[in-house]
């Protein structure tokens, strides 16, 4: 069975959810709008307990089967979708995107939110199911760590969550199609700011100077030495220094340059390993150069890594919904997600529906493909009848 019927009499319904929720995007916590709608939907839906303010302005809701678990068993199953969108401006010229100037979604967090809806509403009315179904949405995805937010506000311990599954859609990928791996899927993703002192002076005159932009291109080459040098050629890392600041005239030695940058890895050792080597180097070209560099090396979300038990669930699951060819292996992804958090916390997998042809993440021409949604709310319906067979 491809899609669940029902499902695709309620397409309509989600997809006017998904851009009502796309006119009004919201940021990081700032989601008040979108979390209220949410809320009054489950409550409509006759969801069993509805839980604001997890996390600042998370949404919980809590959805019994028709029967307690087998065996004296009580399973509860975790699924969560993301709500906020990101600071750019929209660039699609459709007739529902954003209201608000320099906010758009361009990442689906409004289909990840309409489908989880949709899922919602369909295991409410139908309850085919024993054990809780606990559907997360969660704000702040977008650098604000609101996994972690809910997390520390009791998520998993307060509703009894055992496993918890996340979804992401994934532009290229064909419509009805579902990827996944067990193991790292995504990277950690770590800030890296450094500011370089010299000593200013008249452009003419170099050697009466220290000259902070000699040192940051210095600094710049000898740090994509960690990747091509130091790193096996087996494991993956990235550094990335995306941002040099330095100077406002063309004939003055400036005082001071400021360097940022991203590092991405796929392992804790290599996280480490990288770290180490970043301040190592600035350490020898500050000796070097006779310049002051201050580096401050910022953790941010961890390594995405798949449970290989629910990883194999989830990919049952898809191959359920959109047939054996529709599934398939793939390769771990640089970018950074904090679904890591929770799948810290509990085990469970996250898997990447197909998008379509679309543009790609985080761009002003981005748009979630409505025809999505059949397939990714099938998919979250099914997950649950099936682990928590009534």
């Amino acid at each position: 069975m491809p899609i669940i019927n029902r499902v695709a009499d309620l397409q309509p319904d989600i997809q006017a959810w998904r851009r009502d929720i796309h006119e009004h995007p919201e940021l990081q916590y700032d989601v008040h709008r979108t979390a209220g709608f949410v809320a009054d939907r489950l409550r409509e839906f006759g969801c069993d307990e509805v839980v604001t303010g997890l996390g600042r302005t998370g949404v919980v809701g809590v959805i019994k089967g028709r029967k307690p678990g087998g065996n004296g068993e009580h399973k509860v199953i975790g699924l969560r979708a993301d709500m906020d969108a990101l600071p750019i401006q929209e660039a699609t010229n459709l007739p529902y995107a954003s209201r608000t100037p320099g906010k758009m979604h361009a990442c689906g967090h409004d289909g990840h939110t309409a489908m989880l809806l949709g899922a919602a509403r369909y295991l409410a009315e139908t309850r085919n199911f024993a054990g809780d179904a606990v559907v997360i949405f969660q704000p702040a995805e977008e650098g604000g760590a609101g996994a972690a937010a809910m997390l520390k506000d009791g998520l998993v311990d307060r509703f009894g969550i055992e496993t918890v599954y996340g979804m992401h859609n994934n532009p290229g990928m064909p419509v009805g199609s579902f990827a996944i791996r067990p193991g790292p899927l995504m990277a950690a993703t770590d800030a890296v700011d450094i500011r370089i002192e010299g000593h200013g002076g008249h452009a003419s005159r170099p050697h009466l100077a220290i000259d902070p932009v000699l040192v940051g291109a210095q600094l710049i080459t000898s740090l994509q030495s960690i990747v091509s040098r130091t790193i096996d050629p087996l494991e993956s890392a990235v550094v990335s220094v995306c941002e040099f600041h330095a100077g406002n005239a063309r004939n003055v030695i400036p005082q001071t340059a400021e360097l940022r940058g991203t590092v991405r890895t796929l392992t804790e050792e290599m996280r480490n390993l990288v770290e180490k080597r970043i301040r190592e180097i600035a350490a020898g070209v500050a000796q070097m150069t006779g310049a002051r560099i201050d580096l401050v090396y910022e953790r941010g979300y961890p390594v995405t890594v798949n449970h290989a038990a629910q990883t194999e669930i989830a990919v049952q699951v898809a191959r359920e919904i959109a047939g054996d060819q529709n599934v398939r292996d793939m390769p771990p992804m640089m970018g950074a997600e904090d679904f890591s958090y929770m799948l810290q916390a509990r085990p469970g997998a996250f898997i990447f529906c197909g998008n379509g042809d679309s543009a790609g993440l985080h761009h002003p021409a981005y748009n979630f493909n409505d025809d999505a949604i059949v397939y990714g709310t099938s998919y979250w319906i099914k997950l649950v009848e099936n682990q928590l067979a009534a």
